[in-house]
């Protein structure tokens, strides 16, 4: 199997305002491997959210290659990008953006029905991973009835619930309490670890991306190891 679950190549990302050219990316390269947490840090406006953008197929690069699990994906259609970003990566924000009319355990059953599990497949699945994550005993509260920490440990439930190669992550702990951060991040780890899936994150603290197996900066729109 190819270790590599998602390899920027030479990737360029920009943007016109008017008659000006902003180069945001610039002969991008980047490899994050299945089983490895990477830490992206940079100053706001340096480019990491159009960087996680392009590499969860969000966004089309303007010149390069972006791979996810060894598929080349720049010239796909709409609809096989739509499909990996499906079944291959999963997404996790600042704000947690759970379905508020649903329950903790419905939030992470609904990705994986949209996917076409049977209701009682994603149940079992939404439940073993609660479980992982320390909430089956909220699991059938409503978001507003949940802590910020424990909102965002679903919001990373439900991104893994289809079994994704990817996890990217913009800020997912920007909103919480430095304690809270450090329980929600160890759980993020440990997920990664038990999945073996490859995670890019986005972060501003240091001490967590510290904590990350390599710790990568955007400068003038190139990838800086830091770590």
């Amino acid at each position: 199997m190819n270790n590599i679950a998602l390899k920027l190549e030479n990737v360029c990302r920009s943007y016109r305002t008017g008659s000006e050219k902003l180069d945001v990316l610039v002969d991008t390269n980047l490899e994050v491997y299945h089983g490895e947490l990477v830490a992206l840090v940079a100053p706001s406006g340096a480019g990491k959210s159009t960087l996680l953008h392009v590499a969860g197929l969000l966004e089309h690069p303007n010149s390069g290659e972006v791979l996810i699990n060894g598929q080349a994906c720049s010239n796909l259609s709409d609809r096989k990008r739509t499909r990996i970003r499906r079944d291959d990566i999963g997404f996790v924000y600042q704000f947690h953006h759970l379905q508020p009319e649903f329950s903790a355990i419905e939030n992470v059953m609904l990705p994986q029905m949209i996917a076409d599990k049977s209701k009682k497949q994603a149940k079992e699945k939404a439940t073993e991973l609660l479980e992982h994550v320390g909430l089956m005993g909220r699991a059938n509260h409503r978001p507003g009835k949940l802590s910020g920490g424990e909102q965002q440990r679903v919001a990373i439930a439900r991104a893994i619930a289809n079994n994704p190669k990817l996890l990217l992550a913009d800020e997912p702990t920007g909103n919480l309490d430095p304690n809270t951060a450090d329980d929600v991040f160890s759980m993020l780890t440990s997920l990664v670890r038990a999945q073996g899936l490859g995670a890019l994150i986005a972060t501003h603290n240091m001490t967590l991306a510290n904590r990350m197996d390599r710790v990568l900066s955007l400068e003038d729109g190139r990838i800086i190891q830091k770590k």
